[in-house]
């Protein structure tokens, strides 16, 4: 009996130590089973990619590290600058706030160009030789009165011979006088050179020319040793007192504006100061290669700041109806293909998150804020490219990567549509990078654009004809947008890349609806096309200088 009670005992002492251990087991292995649920992977060299599993990097294959998500307290949206690194990156905000104006300002882009009604020419008034000439390029200042040139002329010389000989018998023969003294007026002396002759007793071999009004010398037309006869034009003189501003105006426009409306100029020469300038002309023709109606306004230079050829803004506030508008400097957006994007930062700390923004119409240097954000907010308006670096190192949404939280190892497409959606994908990014001035991005954008041809070579597009023919052309631009030294030269290789796009973008279906824009100035006042994924104008040709020069001329993808 007590054989069985001692069993009996080591049976509840084991179920009891039994109950202890799985018990001690089961609450220390929940909380890991939890935690390893939450870890989400990452790598070291690129923070954008997050996973839910541990495995390799997609871009790179290296092992995945944990990610401390959530650690700090932050959304995955948002992330954290340290004082020092706001400080080292000028990194300054705005608050959003309504515009109480109901006002729209609609702005114009166009140059200066010399008043032609303002144009005098120096002819000659008796023919002979260029024996020496003062004035030695296009563009060099004269006064009145300056010395110009001495001609050689056998028939002045032979009239002032006349002259000598009907002078010593004027008091006989006055009728004689007069007609020889007439003759030398009709040639343009003067009553002083004419005394000096008559007192001198002697002929004048080189006969000066000068100059008949003040001004700059726009066209040359004659050299030294130039034989010229009466009446011959020797220079072209512009007095700059007055200039024009010539802009193009497009056609939906074209009932804002009339003669004597003034308008606002400003260039880039002199960036703190505003010129009014008064519209003299409206071209009665329409332009219809470029769509566009020229407009003319004079204005005074009497400090002769303003030079031919300069890029010039205009400006005009439009009356509007209706409410108040949530506005941002223009400097707070950024352009990313199909989205606008702006860096929003929290009032109490140094926290960031990008937010995507629907933008309206754009007034002066603010651009209106449909949605995305409210009254109140601050805005990076200074050093917003640092704070996107920032996001994508510490593997956050930005301007280029939207999802980064959600995103995982990427799954190949095959199909026609996408893989052409990634080519309009990557010129939209080099032609962001020429709006915004920046040589390097667009460079970088190139190439990755060439990585996308090479993707595309790999799949069943390589066996599409109509994209084959435009290949070699594709490939080229980027490559020349990727090599050349300045951004002017970019914008020449983009021109011609655009072109070519334009092409395949009007004969191929894609994912996303598209802009044929146009600017009548772009490529030497040629005109020159691109396509962007917003209806409003941002030129990649001017980038900063001319922003809004251009209109939508054709929506693509509907």
């Amino acid at each position: 009996m007590k054989k069985y009670s001692l069993y009996i005992v080591f049976i509840i002492v084991g179920l009891g130590l039994g109950w202890l251990l799985f018990s001690d087991s089961h609450n220390e292995t929940t909380p890991h089973t939890t935690e390893a649920a939450d870890t989400k992977w990452t790598c070291s060299m690129h923070p954008q990619i997050v996973q839910p599993d541990a495995g390799d990097c997609p871009i790179c294959g290296m092992d995945l590290i944990p990610a401390e998500v959530g650690a700090d307290g932050l959304s995955e949206n948002q992330f954290k600058l340290t004082e020092n690194a706001i400080a080292l990156g000028n990194i300054q905000t705005t608050k959003v706030e309504l515009n109480s104006d109901n006002s729209e300002m609609l702005q114009l882009s166009g140059k200066i160009v010399e008043n032609s009604s303002a144009n005098a020419v120096q002819v000659a008034f008796f023919p002979g030789r260029i024996e020496r000439l003062y004035v030695n390029f296009n563009g060099q200042e004269v006064k009145k009165g300056q010395l110009l040139a001495a001609v050689y002329s056998s028939e002045l010389n032979n009239a002032q011979q006349e002259l000598i000989a009907a002078a010593k018998l004027k008091e006989q023969q006055p009728a004689l006088y007069d007609v020889v003294k007439n003759k030398l007026k009709l040639w343009k002396l003067s009553d002083k050179q004419i005394a000096a002759i008559e007192a001198s007793n002697e002929i004048i071999e080189s006969f000066p020319i000068y100059a008949t009004q003040s001004g700059i010398v726009t066209k040359k037309m004659v050299n030294e040793g130039d034989y010229v006869k009466e009446g011959s034009t020797l220079l072209q003189i512009t007095n700059m007192d007055s200039v024009w501003a010539s802009f193009d105006l497009y056609e939906n426009h074209l009932s804002k504006f009339n003669v004597g409306q003034e308008i606002s100029v400003k260039v880039k020469s002199y960036p703190n100061e505003k010129f009014m300038a008064v519209v003299d002309y409206i071209d009665p023709v329409f332009n219809e290669a470029k769509r566009t109606v020229a407009l003319r306004a004079v204005l005074q230079n009497p400090e002769q700041k303003f030079k031919i050829g300069m890029f010039v803004e205009g400006a005009v506030h439009i009356a509007l109806e209706g409410a108040s508008k949530l506005m941002v400097p223009a400097s707070a957006v950024l352009w990313t293909g199909d989205r606008s994007v702006v860096y929003v930062k929290s009032n109490q700390e140094s926290i960031f998150e990008m937010r995507e923004v629907v933008i309206g119409s754009r007034n002066g240097d603010a651009i209106e804020v449909i949605a995305g954000l409210k009254g109140g907010e601050l805005v990076v308006t200074n050093g917003a490219f640092t704070v996107d670096a920032a996001a994508q190192l510490q593997g956050k949404k930005s301007m280029m990567q939207s999802d980064v939280a959600s995103e995982s190892v990427p799954v190949k497409v095959t199909g026609f549509e996408n893989e052409f959606d990634k080519l309009i994908g990557t010129y939209l990014n080099v032609k962001d990078a020429l709006v915004n001035d920046d040589a390097k991005v667009a460079s970088f954008q190139a190439q990755n654009g060439l990585q996308v041809i090479e993707e595309i070579a790999k799949t069943h597009l390589k066996h599409e004809e109509n994209y084959l023919k435009y290949q070699s052309d594709i490939t080229s631009g980027f490559t020349g947008i990727r090599d050349v030294a300045t951004i002017e030269e970019q914008r020449k290789h983009f021109n011609r890349l655009s072109n070519t796009i334009l092409v395949l973008a009007q004969n191929f279906a894609g994912n996303q609806m598209l802009y044929k824009q146009f600017c009548p100035m772009a490529a030497n006042d040629q005109g020159a096309y691109w396509i962007s994924a917003e209806e409003q104008i941002r030129n990649p040709y001017f980038g900063a200088s001319m922003l809004q020069c251009g209109e939508v001329t054709e929506i693509i993808y509907k």
